[in-house]
C-alpha cells in the first residue's frame, strides 16, 4: 500500500468514524479537549496525594535504617544488606537515596517517586501507541499513565504502606514500575544503535531488579516468558527477532541479579530465619500453602471495585485511538486479530505471577501474607496493566458500533474513571487526617528526644505512634520490643523505655 493510499484509506475510515455532517478535525479538537479535562480528575488525585507525603516519618525498618545510612554512610547500608538482612543491593542504594536525607527524605519521597512512576507510566503509554503506529488524542497517554497510577497506587487495602512508607514502597510499587522503564527504549527504537541500546538498558535494568525485589524479578521471569511464546504469533517476521533478543537479553539480566541476592550472604541468613530453604519453599506443603493464601489475596483484589477504573481508561484508550487498520501489516494489526489469545495469556501471566510471589513471600509473612497488602505490588501493576488492556479491546471492538453508541460508551467509561477517583480519594482523606495526628506527634517526641539527649540523658521514654498498622517500638501494648534500640541508637540514647504518655 503506498503513502497516498494508506492516507486515504485513514481519511475515509475517519470520516466513516465521524457523526454525520461533522468535519473529522472538530470531532479530534473535541476529542482532545474532553480527554485533557477528564484527565484533570485523577491528576488532582495525584497531586493532593504527593502533597499529603509530607506528613509522612520514619517508623518500622526506617528506625534502623536511618543511624546505619547517618553513621556509617552508603558502604555501611550496603554491607548491612548485602552480608546480614536479605542480599538486596539495589534495595540498599533506593534507601540510601532517601534515607541521606533524613525526615526530609521520608517527607518528599511521596512526591519524587510518585512523579518519577507515573511518568514512567505515561511514557510507557506513549511509547507503545507510537510503536503500534496509533494516534491519540492529545492528553490521551497522560491520561491512562494518571489513571493506572492511581489505582496501582491507591486502589491497595494499605495504601500507606503500599505508597507513602519508603521501605515498603521502593521494594515492591516502585521496582514493577522501574521494571517497566526497561520497555521503552524497546518500543521507541528506530535503529540498529538504538536496538542495541535498548538490549543493554534491558540487561542492566533486569540486574538492578534482581537484586531489588524477589518478588519482581518473579513477575520479570514470567512475563517474559510469555512475550517469547507471544512473540511468535503477534509480531512480524524483524520486530519477532529483536523481540526475542531483548527479552532474552532482559532475562538474563534479571537471573544475573537474582544468582547474586540467592548466593548472597544476607540473603542466606534471611533464610535461616525463616527457615525457608529452596526445597522447603517449593516443597508441596508449601505449593498448596501458597496457593490457598493466593486465592484470598484474589479474593480481595476482585472485590475492590475501585479497579474499574483501569479498564474503563482503557475502553477510552481503545475508542480514541486511530490507525493500524484491519490491513495493517504489523503488531497492532496482529494483536487486534487475536484478543482471545492476548486475553487468555495475560490472565495466566497474571495467576501464574501472583500466585508464586505469595509461595515466595510465605516463609517471611506466613499466614499474614493474606492481609500484607504491601508486597502485592510486584504483580498488582501487571493486574491493572491487564485490565487496561482488556479494556481497550473492548473499546476497539466497540468503534464498529454506530457513532452515537461510542459516544455514550465513551462518557460512560469517563464517568466511571471520575468515580473510581473519588472512591479512592474518600479514604485517602481519612488517612491524611491520620498522618496528621501522627506527624504532630512524632514531632513533639522527636523535639523531647532530641533535647533530653542534648543533655547528657542516657535514657528516655517513649511512646509508640504509629499509622495504618506501622510497626513502632513497644506496640501490642508494650509487648513487642522492636525496633526499640535501633530508635535508641537513632537519637544517641543507651536505651529507650516505654511509655503511655506523650512528652
Amino acid at each position: 500500500m503506498t503513502a497516498d493510499t494508506s492516507k486515504t484509506a485513514d481519511a475515509q475510515k475517519e470520516n466513516e468514524e465521524s457523526p454525520q455532517g461533522a468535519r473529522p478535525g472538530a470531532a479530534r479538537r473535541w476529542a482532545s479537549i474532553w480527554t485533557v479535562a477528564l484527565t484533570l480528575v485523577p491528576l488532582t488525585l495525584l497531586g493532593a496525594a504527593f502533597w499529603i507525603g509530607r506528613l509522612v516519618r520514619p517508623g518500622g525498618d526506617d528506625w534502623c535504617f536511618l543511624p546505619v545510612v547517618r553513621d556509617d554512610g552508603a558502604s555501611g547500608m550496603i554491607a548491612k544488606f548485602f552480608l546480614h538482612d536479605n542480599g538486596r543491593i539495589a534495595n540498599a542504594l533506593l534507601v540510601i537515596a532517601y534515607g541521606s536525607f533524613g525526615v526530609a527524605g521520608h517527607r518528599w519521597f511521596a512526591l519524587v517517586s510518585g512523579v518519577l512512576m507515573l511518568g514512567i507510566l505515561w511514557a510507557l503509554t506513549a511509547s507503545a501507541l507510537r510503536r503500534a503506529r496509533l494516534t491519540a488524542p492529545r492528553g490521551l497517554a497522560l491520561l491512562v499513565g494518571a489513571m493506572t497510577a492511581v489505582v496501582f497506587f491507591f486502589a491497595s487495602p494499605n495504601p500507606y504502606k503500599a505508597f507513602y512508607w519508603p521501605a515498603s514502597s521502593v521494594s515492591h510499587t516502585v521496582s514493577p514500575v522501574l521494571a517497566c522503564a526497561a520497555v521503552i527504549p524497546m518500543l521507541r527504537a528506530r535503529t540498529g544503535r538504538g536496538r542495541d541500546f535498548a538490549v543493554g538498558i534491558a540487561f542492566v535494568v533486569g540486574v538492578f531488579i534482581g537484586t531489588l525485589s524477589e518478588e519482581t524479578a518473579v513477575v520479570a521471569f514470567v512475563v517474559l516468558a510469555a512475550t517469547l511464546l507471544l512473540s511468535r504469533w503477534v509480531a512480524p517476521g524483524t520486530g519477532r527477532t529483536h523481540a526475542r533478543f531483548w527479552c532474552a537479553f532482559a532475562f538474563a539480566g534479571v537471573a544475573v541479579g537474582s544468582a547474586i541476592l540467592y548466593m548472597s550472604p544476607g540473603a542466606r541468613s534471611r533464610r535461616a530465619r525463616f527457615g525457608a530453604d529452596s526445597s522447603s519453599m517449593f516443597g508441596p506443603e508449601a505449593l498448596t500453602t501458597g496457593l490457598r493464601a493466593f486465592g484470598h489475596i484474589l479474593g480481595t483484589i476482585l472485590t475492590t471495585w475501585q479497579y474499574v477504573g483501569a479498564v474503563a481508561v482503557g475502553v477510552l484508550l481503545g475508542l480514541l485511538v486511530r490507525g493500524a487498520g484491519p490491513g495493517t501489516n504489523g503488531t497492532a494489526g496482529s494483536l487486534r486479530r487475536r484478543p482471545f489469545l492476548l486475553v487468555v495469556t495475560g490472565c495466566l501471566t497474571f495467576l501464574v505471577s501472583g500466585y508464586l510471589c505469595t509461595v515466595v513471600a510465605y516463609p517471611a509473612f506466613g499466614a499474614s501474607v493474606v492481609v500484607a497488602s504491601r508486597v502485592w505490588g510486584d504483580f498488582l501493576l501487571l493486574y491493572v496493566m491487564l485490565l487496561v488492556g482488556i479494556g481497550a479491546l473492548l473499546g476497539r471492538a466497540l468503534r464498529a458500533r454506530r457513532w452515537g453508541i461510542r459516544t455514550a460508551t465513551a462518557v460512560a467509561a469517563g464517568a466511571v474513571c471520575a468515580l473510581a477517583c473519588v472512591g479512592l480519594a474518600v479514604p485517602l482523606l481519612r488517612l491524611e487526617r491520620q498522618m496528621d495526628v501522627r506527624a504532630q506527634r512524632w514531632d513533639r517526641q522527636d523535639h523531647f528526644l532530641r533535647t533530653g539527649a542534648a543533655r547528657g540523658a542516657q535514657v528516655l521514654p517513649y511512646t509508640p505512634v504509629s499509622v495504618s498498622g506501622m510497626g513502632e517500638p513497644f506496640g501490642n501494648h508494650g509487648k513487642n520490643q522492636w525496633p526499640a534500640q535501633c530508635v535508641a541508637k537513632y537519637y544517641h540514647l543507651k536505651k529507650i523505655t516505654y511509655s503511655t504518655r506523650l512528652p
